[in-house]
């Protein structure tokens, strides 16, 4: 079998072809929203685009006493905008030496066939509103400028993990530290001696040597919070008769939790402090932290977990119920609120096994991805039982 005979097969791999093999680049999605505007046009669904272009498709409630659920998958891909030639080799889908644009197109083909589906089915549901965003992969601009007031749900579920069966409840914050160790420096034949004088980057392998690396907290759903010294920075290799009077280190520290990220903020703030009283008035050493992304904390709300186990158990599907140690969408919807006043509360949903992630190897395993929209369409199918 070919990749044409498995398109006639299987229309959620025929949407799938379909979206992968138009190049969108990061803030370059026009013609993925074009084609999606097509697709719901033909198969009668409402369509709309928000003012930075993300789009928004909502399918009406059968059943106004059952609550809504968001869906949401970004359109960009990573990669340029040269042709995408989709293949199936065995069980994978790949490209022509190429990054394939699986991520997150496995998504939005996702939650296209879902609202296909149910739309024709006589199902009782509470309503379901789809977002397709842009720059993911780049900046996050197309979820930082949604707008958030057209969705009324407060459960969002991003399709955008790359593992079959995995429901991420949590996701880490991610904030740069910046040190930096001043003092007055000299020459070290002529100065060596000299208490007053010490070298910045030995003070500096000092204080790192205090401050704490790797894994800081942890708990049953994985690796919570983390610390991790980037690089240090003191003098020049070349030059060795310097006492260098500046030095500087970077960290970076991811955590799923904000009291826990304060508490290895403040601890490092306090090595510092105490490094500074030792040296006072011969060295001087400041940090700053900076947070890029803040943390996708997990919710009290269990609902949405409750409803994933009973889904998988139902379908005989191995599951997994875990946090995960980096950045998604799911990091800022869950800062903002939706129309009815209600803040959001997202989950990372995983709905095929995708492999080497933006590289010309990249690959989709097909058969878990059919899973995985079972699974997807069960999930809807037991949110409104």
């Amino acid at each position: 079998m070919d990749i044409q005979e498995l398109r006639k097969k299987e229309d959620l791999i025929d949407i799938f072809y379909n979206l992968v093999s138009i190049p969108s680049p990061s803030l370059h999605e026009e013609k993925v929203v074009e084609w999606i505007g097509k697709y719901c046009k033909n198969e009668g669904l409402h369509f709309e685009t928000d003012d930075y272009n993300n789009v928004i498709i909502k399918l009406p409630a059968t059943d106004k006493s059952k609550p809504i659920m968001a869906l949401s998958s970004h359109m960009d891909v990573v990669g340029d905008d040269s042709p995408v030639i989709p293949e199936l080799d065995g069980d994978f889908i790949r490209a022509n030496n190429r990054t394939l644009g699986g991520d997150d197109k496995f998504g939005v083909a996702s939650c296209l066939k879902l609202l296909t589906d149910i739309k024709k089915s006589d199902m009782k549901h509470g309503g379901l509103e789809v977002v397709f965003t842009r720059d993911e992969e780049n900046g996050m601009s197309g979820i930082r400028n949604l707008d958030y007031k057209r969705l009324h749900s407060k459960y969002v579920i991003v399709c955008d993990a790359d593992i079959f069966g995995v429901l991420q409840v949590s996701g880490a914050s991610y904030c740069n530290g910046h040190i930096e160790i001043n003092c007055k420096g000299g020459h070290s034949g002529i100065e060596i001696a000299d208490k007053t004088k010490p070298n910045a980057a030995k003070l500096m392998a000092e204080l790192c040597n205090e401050i704490p690396q790797g894994v800081y907290y942890e708990d049953e759903t994985g690796v919570v919070t983390s610390i991790n010294l980037g690089g240090i920075k003191g003098g020049d290799l070349n030059v060795t008769n310097v006492l260098n009077p500046h030095a500087e280190a970077t960290y970076s520290i991811r955590s799923a939790s904000l009291p826990k990220e304060n508490e290895l903020i403040e601890k490092v703030k306090n090595i510092v402090d105490r490094f500074n009283k030792k040296y006072a008035g011969i060295a001087h050493a400041d940090a700053v932290f900076k947070q890029k992304m803040p943390a996708f904390e997990r919710s009290n709300d269990t609902y949405i977990p409750e409803v994933f186990e009973r889904t998988a158990k139902k379908l005989g599907i191995k599951y997994e119920i875990n946090s995960f140690h980096a950045g998604a969408e799911t990091h800022i919807y869950c800062q903002y609120e939706n129309a009815n006043g209600e803040r959001f509360i997202p989950f990372l949903m995983g709905l095929a096994d995708l492999y080497n992630m933006h590289s010309p190897d990249e690959k989709i395993d097909y058969k878990s991805f059919l899973n995985g929209y079972k699974l997807l369409n069960e999930f809807f199918k037991e949110f409104n039982s």
